[in-house]
């Protein structure tokens, strides 16, 4: 009887992820944010002059270009705010401005990655002891391709925020001690954690947290 409940959890969670998609080894420590066939734990953000949302054939979450931000935020169970990952793939197909935006929680406060920002190029965490992406130790350039998928890993942990893009770490940031906030604007309506773009049309996937 265990093993047909086993088969059947398995057939239950590939068939609701999507369709091309790479399925790891999940733990009791994983948790699918996001599973390609809905929005169940998510709300459309408000944003002022926000373009659509939707899930398209392929089982992707689209945030098509608005006049500025577009956008979804976590509504499901609550999330942890230290010692985790959350793995997504993300990828642009028109704009310039950042195609992903991911608010995220660090203990009692939230702060915001910053995935192609400034002219398309632009990564880091928005904010570090009060200063953006573009002003603290962890902006960087990273030159993205239009329509390409990326591979993102995002640890958070007491003291420290590390990002990897495709397997290459591009940030390490040591937060111990240290003031890690929203930037003040409209963003801050994406806590708890919440997935954007600035006048951009990204594509997101795969969105899995893991508890380390």
């Amino acid at each position: 009887m265990k093993n047909l409940l086993s088969i059947f959890f398995l057939f239950s969670l590939v068939s609701c992820m999507p369709k091309n998609s790479f399925i790891p080894t999940l733990t009791q420590n994983d948790l699918w944010l996001f599973n390609g066939s809905n929005l169940n734990d998510w709300e459309r953000t408000d944003f002022a002059g926000k373009g659509e949302v939707m899930i398209d054939e392929n089982g992707s979450l689209v945030l098509e270009m608005g006049a500025e931000l577009s956008g979804v935020h976590w509504k499901g169970e609550p999330l942890p705010v230290v010692n985790y990952e959350i793995h997504f793939k993300a990828k642009r197909t028109m704009g310039s401005d950042f195609f992903c935006g991911l608010t995220f929680p660090f203990k009692q406060s939230h702060a915001t990655l910053i995935l192609g920002g400034w002219g398309g190029s632009l990564i880091g965490i928005s904010s570090i002891d009060d200063f953006d992406a573009s002003e603290n130790e962890t902006g960087d350039a990273y030159i993205f391709e239009d329509n390409q998928w990326y591979d993102i890993r995002l640890r958070v942990t007491d003291s420290e925020i590390s990002v990897w893009i495709n397997e290459e770490q591009v940030i390490d940031c040591e937060v111990e001690g240290r003031k890690v906030a929203m930037r003040f604007g409209e963003i801050e309506m994406s806590v708890p954690l919440g997935i954007c773009t600035y006048a951009t049309t990204g594509v997101i996937r795969e969105v899995l947290l893991k508890r380390i």
